[in-house]
């Protein structure tokens, strides 16, 4: 019986073991910290895939997928006082436990949930070691994704209250209103209540496909809250299962290791947490762009213009990565370099206006939405750069004399969009080649430009560069530096959805345990809590 048919078991300290002995033993005796021998190290230290011969990873990390569900499981338990909660909640009302959403009872709660995102860390850093060691293959990631994701969606949203606003904006085009016009306020019920205040007067933000989404949730859920958002979940959950698809054929044609793409992005703590857990409507457009670029790699050049308009029409910032797909498709087209160009840039937006027109068609909407994008400039936090430097700039002025902070912070923004415009020019052009890892890696730096430099930044922003930036062969100092950013990004807000960023204690604990993180990912017990170790058993 070969070794692929027969999975290995995992043995002390949560080493695989090979179902054949002498198969595999050699890669599993090596230590965390350093690559296996069937593994590959390109410049900067990046990781590839398994030479050719070796015997391909496929242990499962019984013990690294157990610590993740204990630690999902108590961030949804932790949830039920501290998360999202409902403004009249059926399970807890009328109970003894209801201490828990109060007081002392809450700041437990809050704790259960931070203690539970720590573990569900922790566990990602041993997976990605046993993955970067070629210990791990996709099928172990693929099954602690699936097990960590599922505690998640049966909890109270985490770490936000959008989905409440989803629904609202979904309640509204079912009761005759303009959605695109008014805010949940305008309702009366449960749905309404339980948006949060900064969003009740606010008209959706979203394009006419999630509107769709939206409404066709609430149709089904009616005016049940918990039935509403455990439907949102499943209505969003088909972006993780496209990630788990698509991120490992990306990773093959963009020369990157498909393990390491699924636990970068799929089985990260901040994909699961925030996108899943929340839940947010980007998990399902990001999705939908990294499939829809997949296909225009593959050829489908139409195909991948649809699915990636798709993902426009459930939030716009898809739309940024299409200029980029132009290149690819003019790449494979016959002619001199301008008229490829044009033809496939004219192709290219023809299919984008008549998909998104026939989404709003079905939808029933108009371009309402457009003027709405805006409102999340209401928020203001130093998670977006620009809004941070207008901040700091603001208070070293206050030293001398009584300067206007709108001036400050509207005058940074304006700043920080005529850079990221001229980020998303300079790359664009770059990437004219229309070779498929030198366009995503340069699309993948615009998504992440959009997320530091848009005048609102909300820690799931950065899933978009994620999803097209894992099929790269990443070197050593990327992959620690999103184990920081994605660890930190995780609990930048306390669990209701309400932002920590000025509680500065809050925001030193969160860099000093993410630090601790990314430590972990390269030296195993950096802390050196135990004398004696081994990197797989840690």
């Amino acid at each position: 019986m070969s070794t692929m048919s027969s999975p290995p078991i995992t043995g002390p300290g949560d080493e695989p073991v090979p179902s054949e002995p002498g198969a595999s033993t050699r890669v599993a005796e090596r230590p965390a910290e350093h690559a296996p021998s069937g593994s590959v190290t390109g410049a900067g230290g990046a990781v590839g895939s398994p030479k050719p011969g070796t015997v391909p990873a496929t242990g499962i990390p019984v013990r690294t997928i157990l610590l993740g569900v204990i630690g999902a499981c108590l961030a949804a338990l932790g949830a039920l006082g501290a998360g999202g909660t409902l403004v009249r909640d059926p399970i807890l009302s009328g109970t003894s436990l209801t201490w828990i959403r109060f007081g002392h009872g809450k700041n437990l709660a809050e704790l259960v949930v931070y203690l539970g995102v720590g573990l569900l860390v922790w566990a990602w850093v041993r997976l990605g070691r046993h993955v970067r060691a070629g210990r791990v293959g996709r099928g172990g990631v693929l099954l602690a994704i699936t097990a960590w994701a599922v505690p998640v969606m049966l909890g109270p949203p985490l770490f936000t209250r959008d989905v409440y606003s989803y629904l609202g904006q979904g309640l509204l085009p079912l009761e005759g209103l303009d959605t695109y016009a008014l805010g949940p306020a305008a309702l009366d019920g449960p749905i309404s209540e339980n948006v949060a205040w900064v969003w009740q007067t606010t008209p959706a933000p979203y394009g006419p496909l999630f509107i769709l989404i939206a409404k066709y949730v609430v149709a089904v859920s009616g005016h049940n809250m918990i039935a509403g958002v455990l439907l949102m979940r499943l209505a969003l959950i088909g972006g993780l299962v496209m990630l788990c698809w698509v991120l490992p054929k990306l990773a093959e044609r963009m020369g990157g290791n498909g393990t390491i793409a699924l636990w970068i992005c799929a089985a990260n703590p901040l994909v699961l947490v925030h996108l899943v857990g929340g839940p947010h409507n980007d998990l399902l457009m990001v999705g939908l762009l990294a499939l829809g670029s997949l296909m225009v790699m593959r050829g489908k050049h139409v195909l991948g213009i649809v699915l990636v308009t798709l993902g426009a029409a459930i939030k716009i910032q898809a739309v940024v990565v299409l200029p980029f797909l132009v290149w690819i498709w003019a790449k494979r087209l016959p002619g001199s370099e301008k008229a490829r160009f044009l033809r496939a840039a004219g192709s290219g937006m023809v299919v984008f206006f008549a998909v998104f027109a026939a989404c709003q068609l079905v939808a029933g909407v108009n371009l309402g939405w457009i003027p709405a994008l805006s409102a999340n400039s209401v928020v203001i936090n130093w998670t977006s750069l620009p809004t941070g430097l207008g901040q700091t700039l603001h208070g070293f002025a206050s030293w001398f004399f009584s300067p206007s902070y709108d001036l400050f912070i509207n005058t940074a923004r304006m700043l920080g969009m005529a850079l990221l415009g001229y980020i998303a020019v300079r790359q664009w052009w770059k990437a004219r080649d229309g070779e498929d890892r030198n366009v995503m890696r340069r699309a993948s730096l615009v998504l992440l430009g959009m997320s530091l430099l848009l005048q609102t930044t909300f820690p799931w922003y950065f899933s978009l560069a994620l999803a097209l930036a894992a099929g790269i062969a990443l070197s050593e100092w990327a992959t620690t530096v999103i184990v920081f950013g994605s660890s930190f990004l995780i609990a930048v807000s306390y669990p209701d959805g309400d932002a920590a960023t000025y509680n500065f204690l809050h925001v030193a604990v969160m860099t000093l345990l993410s630090l601790l993180a990314a430590v972990s990912l390269l030296r195993p017990d950096p802390l050196r809590f135990s004398r004696r170790h081994k990197g797989a058993h840690l």
